[in-house]
């Protein structure tokens, strides 16, 4: 199994999905991290609450049982349910610090920027900070992102526009990020969902994991 169990109990279980493997796929043939679920709970339920782009590692959690699964998708929606990501970008930030809002709309297999009176925009918040910059390459920096709307592609596409596209990522990368991103050996997008945050449904108790990937070198 690819899927790195980190905590598991019976409501709610907490996996490391790597980078290349899909949440979760609409071909039988092809592997996944709720088929690797439902294997290793021997066919038992598991509730998607939340997802990650294929070509993306990180944290997710899973219920399993339905009432854990309708608590779990309020606390995503109320804002308890709290995911922290980290990027690994070419360029620099105006600031350590900082707030992106920006319009976006699903075009096919990516997002746009638009504007905002542009038909099916969605409005994006992204904020971050400056986490490092790795050691020997000034224009590689790591940053520390939380999102206030969960729209497709979101954090790719607004940090894309923002003049830092995410090393490794071959559909909102530069000509230049792709070239350093072939240079540095960075196959996978640089953008991990690094520490998550919840209430468990069961207890009310605070839950955090965190995680860091392997590609962090400051």
């Amino acid at each position: 199994m690819r899927t790195q169990i980190v905590y598991e109990d019976r409501d709610i279980l907490i996996c490391h999905k790597p980078a290349g493997l899909a949440t979760q796929s609409a071909t039988v043939s092809q592997p996944d991290v709720v088929s690797e679920l439902k294997n290793h709970l021997a066919g038992g339920y598991v509730g998607i609450v939340h997802r990650l782009d294929q070509p993306v590692e990180g944290l997710l959690v899973f219920a399993v049982n339905p009432r854990a699964a309708a608590a779990l998708s309020r606390q995503l929606a109320e804002g308890v349910l709290r995911k922290r990501y980290c990027a690994l970008v070419w360029g620099r930030p105006p600031g350590d610090s900082g707030e992106m809002v920006d319009y976006l709309r699903k075009e096919g297999s990516l997002s746009r920027v638009v504007s905002a009176d542009t038909p099916e925009a969605k409005k994006a918040v992204l904020r971050y900070q400056v986490r490092g910059t790795q050691t020997g390459a000034e224009n590689h920096i790591c940053l520390d992102i939380c999102i206030d709307t969960g729209r497709f592609h979101q954090i790719r596409c607004q940090l894309a526009n923002g003049g830092m596209p995410i090393l490794g990522d071959q559909k909102y990368g530069t000509a230049e990020s792709l070239e350093e991103s072939k240079l540095l050996g960075i196959r996978q997008i640089a953008l991990c969902a690094c520490e998550i945050r919840l209430r468990h449904p069961t207890s009310g108790q605070e839950i955090c994991h965190e995680i860091t990937p392997g590609w962090i070198n400051f």
